[in-house]
């Protein structure tokens, strides 16, 4: 409203002298007398209550498309390009941070979970956010999650393969939510508790549906495992890097759990993922007098991180600070694009964004 002093008219009118003084003005268009101030304030209130409701009415709409988006548990969010700049500051070019949330929702981990080179380093990815990382999170990223991890289950289901990392990620994951869901309140999760404790049932019914997986013989008569010569079968075993599949390779067959007792498989195993200054820790001999390998290899990893390796990594260019997949493009001004890029563990990519 105008001011005391302010000239209340607007173009097109003038003021006219009645009988009870200047609280009159004449509209020059039509030759009619405003009745008087009051009435032409409320006009002016009239057009502004109109133009206040049409933008409630704007932002309403928004929010009621923004909620029905969120509503959409499978809804997935696509971005254009497959890589994103990690910085962590403002710069006279870009402003503002990227968050782990912005990075897991960028990267495309629902397709690399398809790609049998990317597979374990994605459930690895995962079980370090399902650790300690799930409440830095933003809500949709958190979303996201659940999806990618809902495609892993089915996925291992219906390939049958790689059961037990599965196992383990969900048990990682449901003990995490016992310990936030009784934490809430506390701003640690985002949502309603009830949205959590449907979501840790489902995990629960995720672990029953893996427990009963029944692997079948596959009706083939052709060459097994078991047919090839000796030093093929050792040659095989000595490419798994996981202790527990040589236990389970073994108790296969009597012939196989000869095989996997070799002292020689368990040395090589020990000496790839430790250091000599570990393993003298953690010396075991046998009743013969002999170095145990086998008993040291499970003391080992219950005392040091085994090393971790993957068919395909993320990678993080130095000349550009540009987070992708191998084999990526992105628009890097390097002249030899390939000699800038490293290779990023689950740590190292969990690393990044701990500012």
């Amino acid at each position: 409203m105008p001011f005391l002093g302010q000239d209340w008219r607007s173009p097109g009118q003038s003021w006219v002298k009645t009988a009870d003084g200047w609280k009159r003005f004449l509209d020059e268009k039509s030759g009619s007398f405003v009745n008087d101030l009051s009435s032409y304030c409320g006009k002016e209130v009239y057009s502004k209550e109109k133009l206040v409701n049409s933008l409630n009415y704007d932002v309403a709409a928004k929010k009621r498309k923004k909620d029905l988006l969120n509503s959409k548990t499978k809804t997935h969010y696509f971005h254009q390009e497959k890589w994103i700049y990690v910085h962590k500051g403002s710069t006279k070019e870009r402003h503002g941070y990227c968050t782990l949330g912005e990075a897991f929702n960028r990267l495309d981990f629902s397709t690399a979970i398809l790609d049998s080179r990317r597979f374990n380093y994605v459930v690895r990815l995962l079980e370090l956010i399902a650790k300690s990382q799930l409440t830095s999170l933003s809500g949709i990223a958190q979303k996201n999650f659940m999806n990618i991890l809902e495609k892993v289950v089915l996925k291992v289901l219906e390939d049958q393969q790689n059961i037990r990392l599965i196992r383990e990620l969900l048990q990682t994951l449901y003990t995490s939510l016992c310990t936030l869901v009784q934490r809430v309140g506390k701003s640690v999760l985002v949502g309603n508790i009830n949205m959590w404790v449907y979501r840790m049932e489902t995990i629960l019914h995720w672990q029953q549906q893996l427990n009963n997986i029944q692997i079948t013989r596959p009706a083939f008569k052709g060459l097994t495992f078991t047919d090839l010569p000796l030093c093929l079968q050792l040659n095989i075993m000595q490419r798994l890097s996981d202790g527990r599949d040589l236990v389970s390779l073994g108790q296969a067959a009597p012939d196989l759990h000869t095989l996997s007792e070799d002292r020689l498989l368990w040395k090589r195993l020990c000496q790839y993922h430790f250091t000599e200054r570990q393993i003298r820790k953690r010396l075991i001999l046998s009743d013969k007098g002999q170095l145990d390998w086998k008993k040291m290899y499970f003391k080992l990893v219950r005392c040091y991180p085994r090393k971790e390796q993957y068919g395909d990594t993320l990678q993080l260019c130095r000349h550009c600070h540009i987070l992708s997949w191998k084999g990526t493009d992105h628009p890097c001004t390097a002249n030899n694009p390939e000699n800038c890029s490293v290779s990023l563990s689950p740590q190292d990519f969990i690393n990044l964004f701990k500012f």
